[in-house]
Parts: C-alpha cells; sequence; structure tokens
C-alpha cells in the first residue's frame, strides 16, 4: 500500500516537473523576445517580472528535483 502511494506521489512530481519545466521554455522564449525589444537605456517592467517569475518557478523545479532524487516529500517541511 505504501510503496504504491509512494510510486503515484513520483508519478505526480514527474508530471509536474514536466509542466514546470516545459513552462520554464515558454517564459525564457518570452523573456528573450522583451530584451530583444529593449536597448541600453531602456529595461521593461515586464522584463523585470518575467525575470523574477523564471527565478520562482526555476526554484520550485530545483526543489521538486532534489525531493525526488532524495525520496522526500517537498511539501512536508
Amino acid at each position: 500500500m505504501r510503496k504504491n502511494m509512494e510510486k503515484k506521489a513520483n508519478q505526480q512530481r514527474q508530471a509536474e516537473l514536466k509542466r514546470d519545466t516545459e513552462k520554464l521554455v515558454k517564459l525564457s522564449t518570452e523573456l528573450k523576445q522583451y530584451v530583444d525589444k529593449t536597448n541600453e537605456n531602456i529595461l521593461s517592467l515586464d522584463v523585470i517580472k518575467k525575470a523574477d517569475e523564471i527565478e520562482k518557478l526555476a526554484r520550485s523545479v530545483k526543489t521538486k528535483m532534489r525531493a525526488e532524487q532524495y525520496g522526500t516529500n517537498p511539501d512536508i517541511p
């Protein structure tokens, strides 16, 4: 029973990692497009917001990957 629950949790975590990494690729592409539209004198607020969003999502992915590696649940402190 416990192994089955762990397996389901790992499958869910893997699906979340896949979804989140796909979103990271999308956000990174958007960030590049924003940066390409700026010049050395103008830095758009959108660029900063997009970079913050990428950073937050990247940390989440890292936490989930570590949990998967060490077999812990990142949602439980």
